[in-house]
């Protein structure tokens, strides 16, 4: 299928350096806010890529769910794929698409799990179905069947019945430190906007540069 003729212009806004915030999370909460008011699907979900020991790439959708000066958070199974590469390979990449506002934000850095305190903190805000949930699931897993993970999700509910449900061990978040933060805005004729934030360490001031579309 030929679909090479697929296409658009991008002409809902530009970028410019001097409208950028000085601090690249101010302006992510800025571009953030923006998407959330225009009620997005999902505007916290974002595509993050690791690496495994082999430098065989991967790529899934997860969910932010928080985020300030120290990086962007989310919460996984450590015994998943995605937390297997982070073991032996921490550098990690993370887009968001916001297609209506014809923009991404693409972050690069390095992934950390968070502290016990505050894994506990978010899990304990999730609906009691997600906490049994993460209890089931060995994710990334090959499992037999659908019905085999029903039976085992009744299971936990009836060993759990009202009571509070613990924290699984396996389970938390991890930090995207970054070191590169980059705000793609689409332009016409393909001349898109790129500014990118950059330090080479964490105690560094950030830098920004513009790059050619």
């Amino acid at each position: 299928m030929d679909i090479s003729q697929l296409r658009r212009e991008y002409t809902y806004a530009g970028l410019r350096r001097a409208d950028l915030d000085p601090d690249p999370f101010r302006q992510f909460e800025r571009w953030f806010l923006q998407a959330s008011e225009a009620d997005l699907e999902t505007p916290n979900a974002l595509s993050l890529a690791t690496v495994d020991a082999a430098g065989a790439p991967s790529l899934r959708t997860v969910l932010l769910k928080t985020f300030d000066q120290d990086g962007f958070v989310f919460f996984t199974n450590y015994d998943s794929h995605k937390a297997r590469d982070i073991a032996v390979n921490p550098q990690v990449a993370a887009l968001f698409h916001w297609l209506e506002f014809d923009r991404q934000v693409k972050v690069e850095g390095r992934a950390e799990k968070v502290g016990t305190a505050e894994s506990l903190k978010y899990f304990t805000s999730r609906p009691r179905g997600s906490q049994i949930g993460a209890w089931v699931s060995h994710q990334s897993r090959v499992v037999s069947s659908r019905s085999m993970l029903e039976a085992q999700f009744a299971h936990m509910r009836a060993r759990f019945q009202d009571g509070e449900i613990p924290l699984p061990g396996f389970w938390g978040g991890y930090r995207i430190v970054p070191h590169s933060i980059e705000f793609w805005q689409g332009r016409e004729n393909r001349l898109h906007d790129r500014l990118r934030y950059r330090r080479d360490d964490v105690n560094a001031p950030w830098v920004i540069e513009r790059l050619a579309p």
